[in-house]
């Protein structure tokens, strides 16, 4: 791996972590994609589970007087049996999908709340969030917006959805590097292993990921529960009309 290129991921798992902090789920969107431009797919999932595991879970902790741990609870068996379900199908999406399923995850965020009546602190509801959610992040990367969509209508504050929904992708995460992290332990001299960043610049960028949330949570602190959900809308949808233009890119449409 190039300087350059480990000096941006270590950059973009600090904004990214800030990003998150503030609004719970625009940092791993954005974090997905940049590693997807530098890095093989396989690898920039286990990188990105890696680092949004860390941040997180540090999220979930220096929230957890917030959190709802009974939501937490049925998110984390369904994310067990969505796991399984896609370690058996061995699926892997080329780069151009990639990028489509990360500029299309954000439009979720526009569905109109009375389409779906659906409320994370019901347990069935709970339950469906981990199994879709988790699914979507194996084939996306990412699932924040279809997650949020099980929260728009709960009547938690601002610091117990970003607490209850840091705990919930501790566990989405953690499904994605045990998925796809297996296959490159396996995959012995094929060279795919390789295409993991090294173990220092993991070193260096999980204590930036806990920096830069730590910093999002002081940013929090300043903002209402109205501008907080209406920024996250317009900040996911901006990032994903870029990542259409980079999958049109790669598809050969926008040449």
């Amino acid at each position: 791996m190039t300087l350059p290129i480990a000096i941006f991921i270590l950059a973009a798992a600090f904004a990214t972590a800030t990003l998150s902090g503030v609004f719970g789920m625009a940092g791993g969107l954005v974090l997905m994609g940049a590693l997807a431009l530098v890095l093989p797919v396989s690898a920039a999932f286990v990188t990105h589970g890696i680092l949004q595991l860390v941040a997180n879970g540090w999220r979930a902790l220096l929230h957890r007087r917030h959190v709802r741990w009974d939501i937490v609870g049925w998110y984390a068996l369904a994310s067990l049996i969505a796991a399984v379900l896609v370690s058996l199908a061995a699926f892997t999406p080329s780069k151009p999908f990639l990028f489509l399923m990360l500029g299309l995850v954000p439009w979720l965020t526009w569905l109109p709340a009375h389409w779906l009546k659906l409320d994370a602190a019901r347990p069935p509801q709970a339950f469906a969030s981990g199994f879709l959610v988790t699914g979507l992040n194996l084939m996306a990367g990412v699932a924040g917006p279809l997650l949020d969509i099980f929260f728009v209508r709960t009547e938690l504050t601002r610091h117990a959805i970003v607490a209850t929904k840091a705990a919930t992708q501790v566990f989405a995460h953690l499904a994605k590097i045990i998925v796809y992290g297996t296959p490159l332990l396996m995959a012995g001299g094929d060279g795919r292993a390789a295409d993991m960043p090294p173990l220092w610049l993991f070193a260096l960028a999980i204590p930036l990921s806990m920096a830069g949330t730590w910093c999002g949570g002081l940013i929090l602190e300043k903002m209402s529960d109205v501008n907080f959900k209406r920024w996250t809308r317009w900040i996911v949808t901006a990032v994903g009309v870029l990542y259409l233009i980079q999958a049109a890119q790669l598809l050969g449409l926008g040449a």
